[in-house]
Formats: C-alpha cells, sequence, structure tokens
C-alpha cells in the first residue's frame, strides 16, 4: 500500500490531464504504458537485490558494492538531495493549496505546520510513518476507484445525464496521436515523474520483518494495481474530456479546479466536486513529503553508515530512527518558507533542482542490477539462491537503462531544440550535480570499476536468517 500511495499523486490527480493535451488520448496512453514497462522491470530489478540484501538506503548500497564506491557515493546524495527538495516542494504546495479553502491564511504559517506535522510522524517511530502512510494511500485509492466506476458509467450514458459519451473523444481533430514523437517523449518526463515512489520498496526493505515475503508480493501487486489505475484513469479522462479543452491546457500542481478529475465529477453533477478533489489532493501531497521525509532520512543514514556521510548520521534512537539525518532534511524542508519572503520563483527553483534526480535513481538501480546478476554467475553461484529472481535478465535492466537515458536526455526538448540556454541550465541541472559528486568522490578516494569476481557477495551470508531464507527458496524452486 505505501509503494501504491506513493505513485499515485499529483502526477495522477492534475498532470494527466496535461499529458492528454500534449500528445493526445493515445500519445499518453503509449507514454504511461511504456513507463509503466520500465517501472516494472525496475521494481523486479530492485527486489532481486532487496530480498538478496535487505537494507535501508539499498540502491546507494547496492552501487557501491556492486558497480563503483563512487557511483553509490553520488546516487545516495542525489537521492537524499531529490527527496529532501521534494519534501520542501510538497511543503509549498500544501500552503496553495488550503488557501483554496482560507485564501486570506499567510503561506508560511501553512507550511511550518505541515512541516511541524510530517517531522513529529517521523520522529515518534517506523510504525508511526508506516501507519500514515497506510491511510492516506487508502484515501488516494478509493478515490481513484471511485472516480473509475463513475467515468465508465458516465462513458456508457448511466450517468451525467448526456447520453453514452463512447470513444469520439479519441479521434476528435485528428486524435488519438497529436503531436508525434517529440510530444510522446515529453509526455515520457511526466510520466515518469507520475511514477516515481515505487522504488520505496527497497528503501523499506532493510526495516520490514520479513522482506523476502513482502517485497515479492508488493513487486506482483503494486505494478499492476497502478499500471491498472493510470491507464484506465487515462482512458476515461481522454472519453470524456477533448484534449483539446483549454482547462486540460492548463493544468499545474497548483490549480485545482483543473484536475480531471474535478472536471468529470462535475460533469455529472457532484456538489463541491472541487472542494472534495482538493482535499484528496492535500492528502495526497502530505503522503508525498511524508514519504519524502523517510526515505532521503533513511538514504542518509544508510550514507552516515557506510563512511559516505558523517557518522553521526549513521546514529539511531532508541526507537530506531536516525534523529540527526531527520533534523538535516527537516532543515532542507524548511526552504520552503523561503518561497512566501522571496516570492514563487523560489518555488520553481526548487521545482527544477529536483528535476531529474528520481531518473538518475532509477539508472542507478538498473546499472546495480546488471553488475550484480553478471558477478552473480561469474562467481559460479547459482540462481536457486535467490529468494526472488527477476524476468527476462538482462533485458529487464538493459530496457530500464535504455529508457532512463532517452527520458534524461528528453527532459527538456523544446529548450535543446530552440538553444535556449537558460531553460536547458534550469532543466538539467541534476546532471552536473550528479557529475560533481561522483567525480569528486572517485578523484579523493581513487575508485574504479570493481573487476566482477571481485564484487562482495557476502553479505547476505551473514543475515541471521540467511538459512531460513535460502531453505525457502529451494522450496519454492522445487
Amino acid at each position: 500500500m505505501i509503494a501504491m500511495g506513493g505513485s499515485i499523486g499529483t502526477g495522477l490527480f492534475v498532470a494527466s490531464g496535461s499529458a492528454i493535451s500534449q500528445a493526445g488520448p493515445g500519445g499518453a496512453l503509449v507514454a504511461y504504458v511504456g513507463i509503466g514497462i520500465m517501472v516494472y522491470f525496475l521494481m523486479t530489478s530492485l527486489g532481486e537485490m532487496a530480498t538478496f540484501m535487505p537494507v535501508s538506503g539499498s540502491f546507494a548500497t547496492y552501487a557501491t558494492r556492486f558497480v563503483d564506491p563512487a557511483l553509490g557515493f553520488a546516487l545516495g546524495w542525489n537521492y537524499w538531495f531529490n527527496w529532501a527538495i521534494t519534501l520542501a516542494v510538497d511543503i509549498s504546495t500544501t500552503a496553495i493549496i488550503v488557501q483554496f479553502w482560507f485564501p486570506d491564511w499567510p503561506n508560511w504559517i501553512i507550511s511550518l505546520f505541515f512541516l511541524v506535522l510530517i517531522f513529529l510522524i517521523n520522529i515518534v517511530s517506523v510504525k508511526s510513518f508506516g501507519e500514515t502512510e497506510y491511510w492516506l494511500a487508502l484515501i488516494k485509492v478509493t478515490t481513484v476507484i471511485i472516480f473509475l466506476v463513475v467515468g465508465v458509467l458516465t462513458i456508457f450514458g448511466i450517468l451525467g445525464g448526456h447520453g453514452p459519451v463512447g470513444m469520439r473523444n479519441f479521434t476528435y481533430k485528428g486524435g488519438p496521436f497529436i503531436g508525434g514523437m517529440p510530444a510522446i517523449l515529453s509526455v515520457f518526463v511526466v510520466a515518469g515523474f507520475s511514477f516515481q515512489g515505487t522504488e520505496l520498496i527497497g528503501i523499506t526493505a532493510g526495516e520490514s520483518a520479513t522482506p523476502e515475503k513482502s517485497i515479492p508480493k508488493a513487486i506482483k501487486q503494486v505494478f499492476w494495481r497502478i499500471l491498472l489505475f493510470y491507464i484506465l484513469a487515462i482512458f476515461v479522462i481522454a472519453a470524456l474530456i477533448p484534449y483539446t479543452s483549454p482547462k486540460l491546457l492548463g493544468s499545474e500542481a497548483q490549480d485545482i479546479a483543473t484536475s480531471p478529475f474535478t472536471l468529470v465529477f462535475q460533469r455529472i453533477g457532484l456538489a463541491g466536486a472541487a472542494s472534495i478533489m482538493n482535499a484528496v489532493i492535500l492528502t495526497s501531497v502530505i503522503s508525498a513529503a511524508n514519504s519524502g521525509m523517510y526515505a532521503s532520512t533513511r538514504m542518509l543514514w544508510a550514507m552516515g553508515k557506510e563512511g559516505q556521510a558523517p557518522r553521526t548520521f549513521g546514529l539511531t534512537s532508541r526507537r530506531g530512527v536516525p534523529v540527526m539525518a531527520l533534523l538535516l532534511t527537516t532543515f532542507v524542508g524548511a526552504f520552503t518558507l523561503l518561497t512566501s519572503i522571496l516570492g514563487q520563483h523560489v518555488y520553481q527553483l526548487l521545482v527544477a533542482a529536483s528535476g531529474l534526480t528520481g531518473f538518475i535513481a532509477w539508472l542507478g538501480i538498473a546499472v546495480s542490477h546488471y553488475r550484480f546478476r553478471r558477478a552473480f554467475r561469474y562467481q559460479d553461484h547459482e540462481l536457486d539462491e535467490l529468494v526472488y529472481k527477476a524476468k527476462w535478465f538482462p533485458f529487464g535492466p538493459l530496457l530500464a537503462i535504455f529508457l532512463s537515458i532517452v527520458v534524461i536526455l528528453g527532459q527538456d526538448i523544446h529548450a535543446v531544440t530552440a538553444f535556449n540556454w537558460e531553460r536547458l541550465g534550469i532543466s538539467y541541472m541534476s546532471i552536473p550535480l550528479f557529475l560533481v559528486l561522483f567525480i569528486y568522490y572517485k578523484v579523493k578516494h581513487k575508485t574504479k570499476v570493481i573487476p566482477l569476481g571481485e564484487v562482495d557477495l557476502s553479505p547476505h551470508k551473514e543475515d541471521p536468517n540467511y538459512r531460513r531464507k535460502m531453505d525457502k527458496a529451494q522450496k519454492l524452486n522445487h
């Protein structure tokens, strides 16, 4: 439920309308299906490594052990930066959403309230984070299910009082594909942002009581449900609202009135549709901020233990909470308060700063898994030793690597073709930040790509539950 909730947010509730307006109904569906397939392979890759070596801050550790310590260092700080900045963005967004009801309330007071609330949830215990995230995710999932039911009934004319809609909006004014491949590529970026958060399965593995059971189950269930929700939701929106609708063209995270969900609910005459969806989107943003606080804190904690961050960040309280890592992440999240002092351009800069960091993390997961499996076989290990095996290796990680690179390079294709250097600098600023981290660590510690024969595959044998896991894996395989 946590990984499912982490991937259902404003990307679905709001940005899906913008995706349809850019590439048409068909283009949006192609992009979301493509990214969904990539995410599936990423999750199976992460699942194989996480059941083999369940650790918090997983993919930074995996990159360090299986590829190059410099890559692990850069991925770890990149991912911490990604979620810490995303936390600041989400906290800023809560103020925008609440002002839908209370326009006279100061931004900074609303943002400070939610920042303190999320800090308290995370400092109590892992259980408090999990419980909060579960219920917030349940609200989002329930909303999507209701939307799908209402949407399908409206398409067939059972609701809405306008008669059957059918598929006419799919072929409206040259549909279903608009703008060709450049438009679809731009929607790949939107779809990628929408699916980000699924990798939280790997982050939570180190604190799961039975990762060998919970992770494979989560991968099987979450992917199909997320893909089902997204594809069906895009289909319903595209069927009911023409892609030329000005409200879809204006869809932005801070414009609740243009949420496709709001438009569909208004179509059937639901009183207060905008206010209801505003409340749902608020829970979605709080959920994303809560996940961001947890993920970034655990990544910083893992780096502290590995010696890739100051050791103080690797310490925990009696309840297992990495307090110092939590405090630093909260401090970064507090940058959101500057938006009320220096204006909305700070908000836009924060959004740009987090830009491609999520895609860089996905690329790191795929590379780490490719190297892990090759080293595993090179050192004469049998696949039966793995509790969970990623299917279609090496096709899965190679496809994920290819699509991640395509999405990273195509982040702002319009700025590239127009040679808009200022916009290019903002859109792609995550890449030089990552490269600086990578080169700094590589030069300082003189690291190299680890030869396959020297990749350390022993830590899984130090797991006290190793023998039980191996016995169970062999039973499942036979």
